[in-house]
C-alpha cells in the first residue's frame, strides 16, 4: 500500500486529508520534524530533500512536493472526484495550490517560524518575522478574494482545496488569527468533512 510520510500539523496535513478522501489503503508514517527526523538516514533514504509530505507509492516509487502529490492523487483516483471537470477549473485548483504553498507558506509562514533561514543574524529576525506576517496576512486576503461567488477554489470540492485548508489551519489554530469571511466559511466546511476529521484525529490534532 501507499505510505504517507507526514509530521503532525505540517503541510502534509493537506495530503493526509486527500488520502482519506480517496479511501485507498495507506500507511501514515510519522516524521518528527522538530526532532530532525527528516535529516536522518531512515528518511533521507526515501526523500533526500528532507521534506514532508512524501508519498511512497504502491510500485515503490516516491513522489515529493505538495502540488505534484495532490495532482497525482486526483488524477489517479478519479472516482474520488478530486479532479475538476474543466480545464479552467483544473487551472484554478492548481492556482490555489501553488499560491498557498509557494507564497503564503514558503514566503510568509516560513519567515514567521524559521527566520534564521532568511537572515542568519538574530538581530534581523524580528524584521523577518514582521515581513512574514505581512505576506501571510495578504495571502489570506487573496485566498479569500479567490472564493468570491463560490464555495471552493474550483467549481466544486477538489484537490485545490487541500493546500488552502492547511494554511487556514495554521492561521486559525497556530497563529490564532481571524480568517476573512469567505475563507472562514471554507475552513468551517473543510473541518466538517469526515476525511478532514479522520486526518486530524490520526495526527492527534482533533
Amino acid at each position: 500500500m501507499m505510505k504517507l510520510y507526514y509530521s503532525p500539523g505540517a503541510c502534509s496535513l493537506g495530503i493526509h486529508m486527500l488520502l482519506e478522501e480517496i479511501g485507498a489503503p495507506f500507511e501514515a508514517v510519522m516524521t518528527n520534524l522538530r526532532e530532525g527526523a527528516q535529516f536522518k538516514p531512515e528518511f533521507t533514504s526515501v526523500n533526500p530533500k528532507s521534506k514532508v509530505p512524501t508519498l511512497a507509492r504502491e510500485d515503490g516509487s516516491v513522489l515529493t512536493e505538495f502540488p505534484a502529490i495532490a495532482f497525482w492523487l486526483a488524477a489517479s483516483y478519479p472516482k474520488a472526484g478530486l479532479m475538476p471537470d474543466s480545464a479552467d477549473a483544473v487551472a484554478r485548483a492548481i492556482e490555489a495550490t501553488d499560491y498557498a504553498v509557494a507564497t503564503v507558506h514558503m514566503q510568509g509562514f516560513s519567515r514567521i517560524f524559521r527566520p534564521v533561514n532568511f537572515a542568519p543574524s538574530e538581530a534581523d529576525h524580528e524584521a523577518v518575522k514582521a515581513r512574514g506576517t505581512e505576506i501571510f496576512t495578504k495571502g489570506l486576503k487573496n485566498l479569500d478574494a479567490a472564493l468570491e461567488g463560490r464555495d471552493f477554489f474550483a467549481d466544486s470540492f477538489s484537490f485545490g482545496d487541500a493546500a488552502p485548508f492547511y494554511i487556514s489551519f495554521w492561521a486559525a489554530e497556530r497563529l490564532k488569527m481571524e480568517l476573512p469571511g469567505r475563507l472562514a466559511a471554507h475552513y468551517a466546511s473543510m473541518r466538517a468533512r469526515p476525511s478532514v476529521q479522520r486526518a486530524l484525529q490520526r495526527e492527534g490534532l482533533a
